[in-house]
């Protein structure tokens, strides 16, 4: 019998970062370790990810970090993390380790510690074993992950659909899922970010007559924006325009890898005479295959639109199709590219998110999964509060009890012994970590809050010169404004500054000394207080004062 801890360090009350961690007794089983695209009021972070202090303190007894697939909310934390994990193991199949290698060799990490797993091949750790399952997402060899402990199966599935129609490296094997489901399962860690949504996810994730009918009803151009790794989305592109005259020219380099690594390896599948080349750019009928960034969703079609792009330029006889989701947190940024392309007169093909579903898995598609394994407990992950207790509630109606369903935020235990839950109220240090460039370092709260008061108020420079010797007035005090007032209109404004700046400098200038750093706190101090009161609000203030001989 063992002593099991299930936690997680992102992703719960939360669409991203996901991070989810199984203890048994000594040994950490990492599940994933994602990234959280930035929203539009977040000045200037590019992405989160979270906060692993307590892994960083106990990674000595890591065995691995076991990743699912390859999209970055399940992968897109690892350049940051891995080498104060002392480049730890890290499990996935031969397609996710590929994007995660490339990554790698991108920031110039060491690649070593990649392990390539196969879909029911064992992995052992002393007691424990984990085993590979095959699932049904937009991207191949998606996987879940069966713990065997000593209590009983962990099963741990992140992001699925069950459609019988995806095949080979997308296909679902509900054999061995019963089979799983037959030998004990103890707790299930399931998805839950569709689970208000009724009935199954397909076939309604299924684009194929859509982009169809966008080939044949459009004559000119097609620009097709897609996430790089949502492969089933770009093979969907593939299979339609295998039906037409049509050329598909990629653009990028992390698509044209990817796509190239895919139709070498037999994961995309369509005939060279349909790929073309940037020759082929301005063609009539061309397909033109665009992607996004991780850090900056729609930023690639923004370029484009605005004009910044050097191979393509967008025209009234463009159609535009946004194979993409709408990014929580950056619908402003969608409804603007929208505008974007209305203005200059292209077509938009857009996925209506009632009608067209991205690969997770609906309220029938949970039900049919909690059938499969029968757990003795039920612990809803990825998505939000209320979500997680929707997909809690199905798991309710088919049988589990209420109080074997476990609901918890980020950071929160729910620890098993010999089988049992205990309800103990352990909790383990979590947050989140803003990554803004290529630094893998916290940006931190006061740097935001400095943003943020940048964004909102402005900033004030004042410059003075004073003689060394004297400490009398030379220069100045002269005023540098930015995002505050605009100087010609506001003389007598930044006369005023300029008139409490210098009798600050002279009150304080006392047998030859002076104390600079009160100076200093007094400007900041009685200028912000005449700034709120005359403009209404409260600019940066920072005071440069130097001395010449």
């Amino acid at each position: 019998m063992s002593k099991i801890n299930i936690f997680s360090l992102g992703g719960l009350n939360e669409n991203g970062k996901n991070m989810y961690v199984v203890e048994v007794d000594n040994d950490i089983f990492v599940f994933e370790a994602g990234l959280q695209y930035a929203d539009e009021h977040t000045l200037g972070i590019d992405y989160f990810i979270p906060n692993i202090d307590y892994l960083k303190e106990n990674k000595e007894r890591i065995k691995g970090i076991f990743l699912t697939h390859g999209h970055d909310e399940n992968v897109g934390a690892l350049t940051d993390i891995i080498d104060v994990l002392d480049n730890v193991p890290i499990y996935g199949s031969r397609f996710t380790l590929n994007i995660v290698k490339h990554e790698f060799l991108t920031y110039k990490k060491d690649t070593t510690n990649l392990i390539e797993i196969k879909e029911n091949r064992n992995i052992e750790f002393g007691n424990v074993k984990i085993t590979p399952l095959s699932l049904s997402h937009s991207i191949p060899d998606n996987m879940g992950f069966a713990i065997y402990t000593p209590d009983g199966i962990i099963f741990y599935a992140s992001d699925f659909v069950f459609d019988p129609t995806m095949r080979g490296p997308y296909k679902t094997e509900l054999g061995r899922l019963a089979y799983v489901g037959r030998q004990g399962v103890l707790c299930l860690m399931m998805e839950s970010l569709y689970a208000m949504n009724n009935g199954y996810t397909s076939p309604n994730h299924r684009i194929g007559r859509l982009i169809n009918k966008t080939l044949s009803k459009n004559k000119g151009r097609i620009i097709f924006n897609v996430l790089n790794s949502h492969l089933y989305r770009i093979q969907e592109l593939f299979n339609e325009v295998s039906k037409t005259d049509r050329k598909i020219v990629v653009m990028g380099k992390r698509l044209q890898n990817i796509i190239k690594y895919s139709l070498e390896n037999n994961y995309l599948y369509i005939d060279k005479k349909f790929i073309g080349d940037l020759s082929n750019v301005e063609d009539e009928n061309v397909v033109i295959l665009n992607s996004n960034e991780r850090e900056k969703p729609y930023v690639n079609m923004i370029k484009i639109l605005d004009g910044y792009d050097k191979f393509i330029k967008i025209n009234k006889n463009d159609t535009i199709f946004l194979a993409t989701p709408i990014y929580e947190g950056r619908e402003k940024t969608f409804y603007g590219l929208l505008d974007k392309i209305a203005m200059v007169g292209a077509n938009a093909v857009t996925l209506p998110p009632k009608e067209y579903l991205s690969y997770h898995a609906s309220s029938e598609d949970l039900m049919t999964m909690t059938e499969l394994m029968n757990p003795k407990y039920y612990f809803p992950i990825k998505g939000e509060y209320s979500e997680q207790v929707a997909s809690g509630d199905l798991a309710y109606e088919l049988g589990i009890p209420r109080e074997n369903i476990i609901l918890k935020e980020n950071g929160a235990v729910a620890s098993f012994e010999d089988g049992n839950l205990i309800d103990n109220f352990k909790t383990v240090h979590t947050g989140v970590i803003s990554i803004d460039g290529d630094s893998s370092d916290d940006i931190g709260e006061l740097v935001l809050r400095d943003r943020e008061m940048l964004s909102e108020n402005g900033i004030i420079i004042i410059s003075a010169t004073l003689d060394k010797k004297t400490k009398q007035l030379l220069a100045g005090p002269e005023i540098l404004t930015r995002g505050f007032v605009y100087v010609r209109d506001s003389a007598e404004l930044i006369n005023t500054i300029k008139k409490m700046c210098s009798e600050i400098i002279i009150n304080n200038s006392h047998n030859n000394y002076i104390d600079y750093n009160k100076v200093k706190t007094l400007i900041r101090d009685n200028l912000s207080k005449y700034l709120l009161e005359e403009a209404g609000n409260k600019p940066m203030i920072i005071s440069v004062i130097q001395e010449l001989e």
